[in-house]
């Protein structure tokens, strides 16, 4: 399908909001980037991780099967209504970058009211969904909220935006063991920590695509902000994940087969570091996508060493 019927320039060939979802609901399907599902992908994975890190230190042989859902449906919810509220925020720099220039609000596909009205209906959801869990949780989940609204604005004011997005993309590692124990300990607290740093590193990759026009329009980025550096930039940033995420397991006190997903996920991160190169943005992008199925080999690792 071409860009004249709507489709945006980055999602996935194929998807199936192009070529299944009702023609009316095709704009904001685009608008909560269900085009493009690595997104609630990636901020799905330190909810499942700590999920699976809790259930384990609390002696259960599986996760909670009910929060891994919960937690899937709020991912898809509140990656669409921050993808929502971002884009309504910088609709007139999505209009000079040519990969974004083709989404729903600067091509005038959804007008700016409308995306309004669609970002309190997935709120709502959010909400729904964290309603489910302990006062503790909830009040936690309330709390990220102030980080997700200040996001959109940090490439304008900082050279470090991905530093705020890891710091939202990570927050389900602490809602995760939160849903469980009703507190917070230091292993949730490594597991963020991590999270943090491997969110950075790999939208500093998925920044590399943009790099360009982001000079032109002045938006700022660690990918900027590296340069030529980024790929061993990136590399020191994964190396500070994986100890943070090793401090997390010795913390919860964990089996062999944890770590051996944990070294399986730090070997895909190295492959990656290897692998990346400052002009290629069609590689950039595969590698950002491929941490969704290194993180699933991780939480793998976490949820068969509690059956073990």
């Amino acid at each position: 399908m071409s860009l004249s019927h709507g489709t945006v320039s980055d999602a996935d060939r194929g998807n199936w909001v192009d070529h299944f979802a009702p023609q009316w609901l095709r704009p904001y399907a685009r608008l909560a980037r269900w085009d493009r599902p690595i997104g609630w992908r990636l901020l799905l994975l330190p909810c499942w991780w700590a999920a699976a890190l809790a259930s384990n230190v609390a002696g259960s042989t599986l996760p909670n099967i009910g929060h891994l859902i919960l937690f899937l449906i709020g991912a898809v919810a509140m990656r669409g209504a921050g993808c929502t509220y971002n884009d309504i925020v910088d609709r007139e720099l999505d209009a000079g970058v040519a990969r974004t220039r083709s989404r729903p609000i600067p091509s005038g596909q959804v007008s700016v009211r409308n995306a309004k009205i669609f970002l309190v209906l997935q709120a709502l959801a959010g909400l729904a969904v964290l309603l489910c869990f302990n006062w503790f949780s909830v009040a936690l989940g309330v709390a990220s909220l102030a980080v997700v609204a200040a996001y959109p604005f940090m490439k304008r004011i900082t050279d470090w935006p991905q530093f705020v997005l890891g710091l939202a993309f990570s927050w389900g590692a602490l809602i995760g063991w939160s849903a469980v124990f009703g507190s917070l300990s230091l292993a949730p607290l490594l597991l963020y920590a991590g999270s943090v740093l491997w969110t950075i590193g790999y939208d500093t990759i998925y920044a590399l695509q943009d790099i360009e026009d982001d000079k032109i329009m002045g938006v700022r980025s660690t990918a900027r902000l590296f340069g030529d550096r980024a790929p061993q930039m990136v590399g020191l940033l994964y190396a500070g994940s994986t100890l943070f995420w090793a401090g997390a397991l010795v913390a919860a006190g964990v089996g062999w087969i944890a770590w051996l997903g944990l070294a399986l996920l730090a070997a895909h991160l190295a492959w990656q570091v290897a692998t990346v190169r400052l002009d290629d943005d069609a590689l950039a992008l595969r590698l950002f996508k491929s941490n969704w199925p290194a993180g699933l080999v991780f939480f793998a690792g976490l949820v068969l060493d509690g059956l073990v």
